[in-house]
């Protein structure tokens, strides 16, 4: 696992890396599993009203989304890895899980996140049971995970779903327990109370080296569906905020967005929301405080 270099053949070639996928197994002419996959139109930034939400989004190589099973709920029920694929909607690394079939479940095969180390042949498990062990790819409640321990795919609500650190190279440690809370100590420095029963799996996403991987030219952000970024300060005042002014400006105020939300590193953050109650410490501020 790690980032690969060409000979620099072009300037594009020269300044770009690419993924070596040393951690992916490509049997079956690397096809991925089809009762797994899903159309997933594109929609180029806009909501249903054809309003732009998301600027300079557009175009991109046609792809496929592959149903991750973020729940893990086959319970005491042992699964082999069949292969580690390229999932070209996330960052991670995903393994198809095939399940031994019974009466409750039409499909023996299944998408997870794959942690760091997991290859074909590997098994997996999931539940509360004292069989399974906590190593990676093992999903369980957080009140079964040893303290100090890497978890990753890790719920917020119990039986929703895993929802936080499911990035290439993405992992928590759970600090201490308090009552029905655990505590987690995320990848940004944040520490927050999540209850026990919610579930985790063992170890850290794969593919951390994805970070170190460099574009090199522009045809290749165009591929994945992202347009050229255009300047606040070359736009018209009606446009953005830092628009306006005779020749070249520097825009009069600091970096927003064309909302007005500081666009410098700032955590935008409500501090107010309800789910705020249960961080016990906030990650750093950085530049731009939210004072809201």
């Amino acid at each position: 696992m790690g980032v690969k270099q060409y000979k620099p053949t072009s300037a594009g070639r020269r300044a770009g890396m690419v993924s070596d996928f040393v951690d992916c197994t490509f049997p079956r002419e690397n096809k991925p599993e089809k009762s797994l996959l899903k159309p997933k139109p594109k929609k180029g930034g806009r909501n249903n009203q054809g309003i732009t939400t998301s600027r300079f989004r557009g175009g991109g190589h046609k792809q496929r989304y592959r149903q991750i099973d973020f729940k893990r709920r086959r319970d005491g029920v042992e699964g082999v890895v069949l292969q580690v694929e390229y999932d070209p909607n996330r960052s991670a690394r995903i393994a198809l899980i095939e399940y031994p079939r019974d009466e409750k479940h039409e499909f023996s095969r299944t998408y997870i996140l794959a942690p760091d180390g997991l290859k074909a042949g590997d098994k997996v498990m999931s539940g509360e049971s004292d069989t399974i062990e906590p190593k990676p790819g093992n999903c369980m409640p957080l009140w079964k995970v040893p303290l100090g321990m890497t978890i990753h795919n890790i719920e917020l609500i119990p039986g929703k779903g895993g929802q936080m650190c499911r990035s290439a190279g993405c992992s928590a440690t759970l600090g201490a327990r308090e009552k029905d809370w655990a505590l987690l100590t995320l990848p940004s420095g944040e520490v927050r109370k999540v209850p026990s029963k919610c579930r985790a799996t063992i170890g850290s996403v794969s593919n951390a080296e994805h970070m170190n991987i460099s574009i090199g030219k522009a045809g290749r952000m165009r591929w994945k569906g992202r347009k050229p970024h255009n300047r606040g300060t070359s736009m018209n005042p009606t446009d953005h905020p830092l628009g306006g002014g005779e020749g070249r400006s520097k825009g009069g105020r600091n970096p927003v967005s064309p909302t007005g939300v500081p666009a410098k590193g700032g955590k935008t953050r409500n501090k107010k929301k309800p789910g705020g109650k249960a961080i016990v410490r906030r990650r750093p501020a950085g530049p731009f405080q939210n004072t809201a």
